[in-house]
């Protein structure tokens, strides 16, 4: 038996993208975005709107980096999500959190988080969202695997539940992909 529900966009997990820009006075703005996938192998699709001081200052610098939140970071990225940074001008450093200026796009690396896109906007469009070529990958070095690798388990991304508006940690592998449905071939 199944259940008819309302119509929610029932994809989980969705990532906790956390878009940073520079605003006009060279201050750090951060947005917390569910709304966002890999376009392509080199382009990340965020659907966020012109209302948001984010997409103003995509806008305005053509650049923005995108960064996974994790458990660690829950309290801070989920302040970027509540407060607005049209009305919280000083909405970046009331966190504590520390930001470095990318050496590839002219936008912010939070430090506190472990993996950051650094990405130049290809298309924004107020109604649809942005969509941005990623030019750079960086990783803290405290996030790799003995192969140099990303290691996500270290990380403790999370997860945004649309449904309950929960955060789930994401960190237990389960499968390999392209692998493990070889058997049945």
């Amino acid at each position: 038996m199944r259940k008819d529900l309302k119509i929610v966009p029932a994809v989980f997990p969705m990532p906790v993208l956390m878009i940073a820009t520079y605003n006009e006075d060279g201050s750090v703005d951060v947005m917390n975005a569910a709304w966002g996938m890999a376009y392509d192998f080199s382009q990340i699709k965020l659907n966020i709107s012109e209302g948001h001081k984010t997409t103003q200052n995509i806008r305005r610098t053509g650049c923005f980096t995108v960064s996974l939140a994790t458990t660690e970071t829950l309290t801070e990225s989920d302040y970027f999500g509540i407060a607005s940074g049209n009305n919280v001008k000083d909405k970046f450093e009331r966190t504590g959190m520390k930001a470095i200026k990318s050496e590839h796009v002219n936008a912010p690396i939070v430090t506190d988080y472990p993996v950051c896109m650094e990405c130049k906007a290809v298309e924004v469009d107020g109604e649809y969202g942005v969509l941005g070529e990623i030019v750079n990958l960086s990783i803290d070095e405290k996030y790799l695997d003995e192969n140099g690798n990303p290691d996500f388990a270290k990380m403790n991304t999370i997860a945004y539940d649309p449904f309950t508006h929960g955060y789930y940690e994401v960190t237990k592998k389960v499968g390999q992909a392209f692998s493990d449905g070889k058997k049945l071939l």
